[in-house]
């Protein structure tokens, strides 16, 4: 169903976030999200439908933590294939009530584990992991895998040929939140030829997550400067996580989030959506957003920072002028 939405050419939206509006209805803090799906589906499936009804082509499921290595903080590693289908089940209900296209997409996180030699996990390992998370979204309904806030290169590739084998459609997005980087040193320019070296080549690939949404797209530009002929995906944080006292605020607007999403077309995103922080109401202003962009030439980076804000964590300084360089070759 995405390739057939993205195949139309308009700009799809993406939800906004599921951890933190599940922790804003009650979800108790340091609680797995992920078992709400069985606890409370009643407010899963509100959450489901309330960005449907701010204008989401696609839905994520809650299952973002639920792989085994995961599950397993919380003593519900037996439990993968239960709760992935749930998660889905819950998403599908809400799509399929929607009167018009929603796709499911099945959320896959991170397993939290550092790959060898340099920690814990090996590939063959990492992909088991993996499989059995999609395969119990796929019981489920998911129309798609969405592999989401990675930071290795190799968890990004074991995650999508887990997808491939479980014969699913995915997307994959990382987190560029280290100096214009992901964590694990995945720059966004290269992303482009990773995914083209994977198994299966993904429907969309992009960034979610970070660190801000200008740190975000500055890492768009940059992937779609070296474009690998799949959609980009943008789905930032509303602006910037701080602290006040002991909860989590993001400095955005829902101003900001409609104009990072035409920002984000411009910059050659074709879904556009929300992360941490982004409620309905977010995903409602970057709706109308969306509907009433006209399409505009590819800004710079200086241009993406005195609209958003300035980048929390730039690149360092060499990689910046090299980007400056190629946006005026």
């Amino acid at each position: 169903m995405l390739d057939r939405l993205l195949a139309e050419g308009r700009p799809l939206l993406a939800d906004g976030a599921t951890g933190t509006n599940l922790f804003a209805a009650g979800l108790a803090s340091g609680a797995p999200p992920e078992l709400w799906n069985e606890e409370r589906p009643d407010k899963v499936r509100a959450l489901h439908r309330a960005f449907i009804d701010a204008g989401a082509d696609i839905v994520l499921t809650n299952s973002f933590g639920a792989n085994r290595r995961r599950l397993a903080l919380h003593g519900l590693e037996t439990r993968v294939l239960e709760l992935n289908r749930l998660a889905a089940e819950n998403a599908r209900l809400s799509a399929d009530s929607a009167g018009r296209p929603v796709v499911v997409a099945g959320s896959v996180g991170p397993t939290g584990d550092v790959f060898a030699p340099l920690g814990p996990l090996g590939e063959d390992e990492a992909i088991e992991v993996f499989l059995e998370q999609i395969e119990g979204l796929g019981e489920g309904g998911a129309d798609v895998v969405w592999i989401e806030t990675m930071s290795a290169a190799e968890e990004m590739r074991a995650a999508a040929t887990a997808a491939s084998r479980a014969g699913m459609p995915y997307t994959v997005t990382a987190s560029f939140d280290t100096a214009g980087r992901t964590m694990m040193g995945v720059a966004p320019e290269a992303r482009g030829a990773l995914v083209q070296s994977f198994e299966a080549k993904p429907v969309a690939y992009g960034a979610n997550c970070g660190v801000g949404a200008s740190d975000l797209l500055v890492a768009v530009l940059a992937m779609s400067a070296a474009d690998a002929g799949a959609g980009l995906i943008a789905k930032a944080n509303v602006g910037v996580r701080q602290w006040r006292g002991a909860e989590i605020c993001y400095s955005g607007t829902r101003e900001l989030m409609a104009v990072y999403a035409g920002l984000a077309v411009d910059c050659g995103a074709r879904i556009v959506g929300g992360c941490c922080g982004n409620s309905p109401a977010h995903v409602g202003a970057m709706r109308r957003a969306l509907d009433g962009h006209r399409p505009g030439s590819r800004p710079p980076a200086e241009a993406i920072v005195a609209a958003l804000g300035p980048l929390v964590a730039p690149p360092a300084p060499e990689r910046a002028a090299r980007a400056r360089r190629r946006e005026r070759a």
